[in-house]
C-alpha cells in the first residue's frame, strides 16, 4: 500500500435472485485494470441464492471514486455480464465509516439494458497497514561529494515559483 491508493479487504458473499442458466463468477474493480474474480458457482438447489463467501485485497487508487462489482457467466466461452451494481467510495471509506470497521452492504445489480436483475451481499473495509517495518537502509545510497567539493556542508535552499503566475514582462 502506498500514497497513491487504498488497499481494500473485500468479502464477496452472495447474490440472490440473479436470472443465471450458467454457473457465476464475479469480477471486482475499483476504476483501475487491476480485478479481482471470484470461483464460479451454481445456484444452489431450490433457491435464488449464489455463494461466494471469497475474500480478496483489491487496490483502489487514490483518484477512485466508486467500485464495481459485476456478476458475469462463462457461456460458450465467452462472458456474459448479468448485472452490474457500482458503489461510491464515499460508503465506506475511513472518512465516512470511523476506525476502519468491516461493513456489510447489499446492492442492486442492474443488467445492460438498466433492468434489476437482483442483489449482491458483500463486506468492505479498508486494510489495516502492512506490519512490516520499512527497510530504509536498503533505500538509501550514501552521498558522495564530487570533486571540488571540499569538505564544506553546504545547503542548498530553494524558492517555490508559482508556475501560474502571470508573465509581466
Amino acid at each position: 500500500m502506498g500514497l497513491s491508493s487504498h488497499t481494500l479487504e473485500i468479502t464477496v458473499i452472495s447474490g440472490e435472485n440473479v436470472r443465471v442458466t450458467e454457473d457465476a463468477y464475479v469480477v471486482v474493480r475499483a476504476e483501475s485494470l487491476n480485478c479481482c474474480t471470484t470461483r464460479t458457482v451454481a445456484k444452489e438447489n431450490g433457491s435464488n441464492l449464489l455463494s461466494w463467501n471469497e475474500k480478496f485485497l483489491l487496490d483502489m487508487p487514490m483518484h477512485a471514486r466508486s467500485i464495481t462489482f459485476e456478476v458475469q457467466c462463462s457461456r460458450f466461452k465467452a462472458s456474459r455480464p448479468l448485472g452490474v451494481a457500482r458503489i461510491a467510495a464515499s460508503d465506506f471509506l475511513p472518512s465516512a465509516v470511523p476506525d476502519n470497521r468491516l461493513q456489510v452492504l447489499s446492492y442492486g445489480l442492474r443488467d445492460w439494458e438498466g433492468k434489476r436483475n437482483g442483489v449482491i451481499h458483500f463486506a468492505v473495509r479498508v486494510a489495516p497497514p502492512s506490519e512490516e517495518p520499512l527497510n530504509f537502509k536498503s533505500a538509501v545510497k550514501p552521498v558522495v561529494p564530487r570533486k571540488g567539493c571540499g569538505d564544506r556542508n553546504e545547503v542548498v535552499v530553494g524558492i517555490p515559483i508559482c508556475w501560474n503566475y502571470p508573465n509581466i514582462i
